[in-house]
């Protein structure tokens, strides 16, 4: 099965990049500028939570070494994912390490015990003098908040403000200020020496915690990671007992590995020696362990629970079925839905606006007040200065920016855990819209495994000898029909050898022909047949092929499909949630509705007799119609239908054409799935509403407040302090309330 990202390979190529130094939305913008800049980027995207970007490039221009070093010349710092190793998750960022948010910790401490010095028992004269409180705020400034200093001082330097600049001129506006009072008293202002110290231990204090929090939103895609192991056992040859272990990034196509009973599969591949039972449900949903011996293939990430077999690798690292999902789910985390285009060109330019209002502040009750509320501002020379600064730190575009890439990350990442893969953030705000879903009938509604219920032969060709031909020009196929055939012509007990087939010519959705023994051989539909010179009898039949040579009709073969177990109730349950639903199939119309009578829909909605061509009109006629819809398929046929609907849905089991077509990807191939995946596509679209709502609401009833707006109306302020860690609250709570998507089932 592959799972390859729909791109086209002759003019551009995918790379994912790992990336450090982000710490907010602004970052992210000031990152995505900086590759689009590069010769040869085409599309950037960066997620501000996993620390991951990716991009399209072409590879006649640049490459993705060449990008990387670029990029590491400036001050973010980047490596390649390798294509021989899965994906891994950036480290925490090293900010927020326990050393220094102990000592911002103590630091706080004991400022606070400074100002509360009357409440301790006996004389700390010490904790009271000024130089105590300057040094507190030095040594915060030097040893914990360096790097948010020099970060945000840089950021202001070339132009590309970020909340580390809001930091660092809150928590140094608050240090000079105070500086400057104590060294020349005569100015009468007021020292707050302890502003710094707390704007910085609340901030440290709140990363620290949102930096766990994120950590577990990550639980269910480092799940997924660990599925693959960190070293395999490599054997130099089958006849030998000698193995020895490499590590999993050294892995090639071709290579025997031994896998003892207990242990993952480091690659996909195939059995070569040995017989066992592999446990595949954390990638197919399979409950029960499967019987496998020699040719059968294995999954990297399923477990070996029966003996030890020795496997030959066909597919390792992000080539993998396991890294193709991995890097979907990472590709699908950076695609950004348009809501959050939005918040982040709002929070691109969110810093300057906040570095505005705080200068319009500072002015304000400068300038103005004093002549309007006298009364406010007579006593507190530094009244302007310390509301600008709490404007500073108050400002919070960590939560804007948090507020789409964390609920995609539990989501997606949850979907993925239970085998759904949802291409994207722009995927999920489509899904909230859909009113009609489509279904493929052969493969998706049914079990898709037709077996040949009937033949009439028309000529002397004996049955086996038509099995044969078909199965000769319907050889490599995974049409249904062609599986089908390829079953009947294997049970015939001793099946003669398949013909050489040349010149195949195949009519999708219609039939194939190709010459065998220099006569010219067509097996498709009837009504095909017929438009080939084919002399048809007229009949009206189920699902069936029909075969000729030349101009002679040799055989006609019907085939008999059934329902898929669970397609009647996830039916029947979409009916329930109001969606209308429709079935395309080529089939003709007395197959079908003797096939679908179970799922109680009108005739007007089972569509029969199409082809691919008439499938893709009929979404593109119900889109013309303003409906918003929804193709769920697994055929090649079926892609063009998948592509143009507004959301494709397809069943892992489909052909590569149909899962690339798709934007959502259901690999444990269960029909149900379709109803898991639209409810948590609509909770993950609503936490991500939710966050924008409350990351809007924060900053715009907190910047007020911390502007002086509450002491206009009941005389009360918010310090610096104070709003610091408003600011770092703020941000928690978004994550925390994406982490609730995990309990959705």
């Amino acid at each position: 099965m592959s799972l390859n990202s729909r791109v086209d390979s002759h003019t551009a190529e995918v790379a994912i990049l790992r990336v450090s130094g982000l710490r907010c939305v602004g970052c992210v913008r000031s990152l995505e500028n900086q590759l689009k800049e590069q010769p040869g980027v085409d599309a950037a995207a960066v997620n501000l939570v996993t620390g991951t970007a990716v991009i399209t490039y072409s590879p006649t221009e640049t490459t993705p070494i060449a990008i990387v070093e670029r990029l590491n010349q400036g001050r973010f710092q980047a490596t390649l994912a390798e294509d021989s190793a899965l994906l891994e998750l950036p480290a925490p960022l090293e900010e927020t390490s326990l050393p220094r948010l102990g000592i911002a910790f103590v630091l706080l401490i004991l400022s606070s015990v400074g100002h509360g010095i009357d409440l301790l028992p006996g004389h700390w004269p010490m904790l009271e003098t000024m130089i105590w409180h300057w040094g507190l705020a030095t040594v915060a400034l030097l040893l914990p908040g360096w790097e948010i200093l020099q970060e945000g001082i840089i950021g202001l330097i070339q132009r590309h403000p970020n909340m580390n600049t809001l930091v660092a001129l809150g928590a140094l506006g608050a240090y000079l200020t105070s500086t400057v009072a104590w060294l020349w008293p005569a100015l009468g202002w007021e020292c707050f020496f302890d502003e710094p110290v707390m704007i910085l231990g609340f901030i440290l204090l709140g990363r620290s915690l949102e930096q766990r929090v994120r950590q577990q939103a990550q639980r269910d895609l480092r799940s997924l990671l660990a599925l693959q192991p960190q070293q395999a056992l490599w054997q130099p040859s089958l006849t030998t007992t000698d193995r020895w272990p490499i590590p999993i990034n050294r892995i090639q196509v071709g290579d025997w590995l031994w896998v003892d009973a207990g242990e993952p599969f480091p690659a996909d591949g195939t059995i070569v020696t040995g017989e066992t039972l592999v446990d595949e449900s954390m990638l197919t949903g399979e409950s029960l362990p499967v019987a496998k011996g020699v040719g059968a293939s294995v999954l990297a990430g399923s477990r070996n629970v029966g003996a030890a077999v020795t496997l030959r690798v066909e597919r390792c690292g992000r080539a993998s079925f396991l890294g193709q999902i991995l890097d979907l789910v990472v590709q699908a985390q950076n695609r950004k839905a348009p809501v959050q285009q939005m918040a982040d060109v709002v929070a691109g330019y969110f810093c300057y606006g906040v570095l505005g209002l705080a200068v319009a502040t500072a002015l304000f009750w400068s300038a103005i007040a004093p002549h309007l509320f006298p009364e406010l501002t007579h006593s507190t020379p530094l009244l302007p200065l310390k509301l600008a600064l709490s404007v500073l730190v108050m400002a919070c575009p960590c939560a804007l920016g948090l507020a789409t890439p964390i609920a995609l990350l539990v989501g997606t990442s949850h979907a993925a855990a239970k085998g759904l893969i949802i291409r994207g953030g722009d995927v999920l705000e489509r899904s909230q819209q859909l009113d009609t879903i489509v279904f493929d009938k052969t493969g998706t509604l049914t079990m898709g495994e037709l077996a040949v219920a009937e033949m009439n032969l028309y000529g002397h060709y004996s049955a086996e000898e038509v099995l044969c031909l078909l199965a000769s020009l319907e050889h490599g196929s995974r049409h249904p029909l062609a599986v089908a055939i390829q079953k009947a012509w294997a049970a015939t007990g001793n099946p003669p050898e398949q013909a050489t087939v040349t010149d195949i010519n195949s009519e999708l959705g219609l039939g194939i022909s190709g010459y065998i023994e220099g006569q010219c051989y067509r097996a498709g539909r009837l009504d095909w047949l017929r438009a080939q010179g084919v002399d048809c009898p007229a009949l009206e039949l189920e699902t069936h092929v029909a075969l000729a040579c030349d101009r002679q009709l040799i055989a006609i073969v019907t085939f008999r499909d059934r329902l898929r177990p669970e397609a009647v109730s996830t039916v029947q349950a979409l009916k329930a949630q109001g969606y209308e639903i429709h079935v395309l199939t080529g089939d003709t119309a007395k197959a079908t509705q003797q096939l679908l009578e179970p799922l109680g829909l009108p005739p007007t909605h089972l569509h029969t007799d199409l082809q691919p061509q008439q499938k893709l009109a009929l979404i593109e006629g119900w889109q013309t119609q303003g409906k918003i819809v929804a193709m769920v398929g697994d055929g090649m046929n079926d892609a063009p239908a998948l592509t143009a609907a507004q959301v494709g849905i397809s069943l892992g089991s489909g052909t590569e054409v149909a899962i690339e077509a798709a934007d959502i990807i259901l690999t444990r191939n269960h029909l149900e799935d379709v109803l898991a995946v639209l409810a948590l596509s609509r909770a993950t679209f609503r936490k991500i509403q939710q966050n924008l709502l409350w990351a809007v609401a924060y900053n715009i009833v907190g910047l007020p407040l911390a502007a002086g707006v509450g002491l206009l109306l009941w005389g009360l302020s918010l310090t610096p302090g104070i709003a610091a860690a408003c600011m770092a609250t703020s941000s928690i709570a978004v994550v925390l309330n994406s982490l609730s998507l995990r309990r959705q089932n």
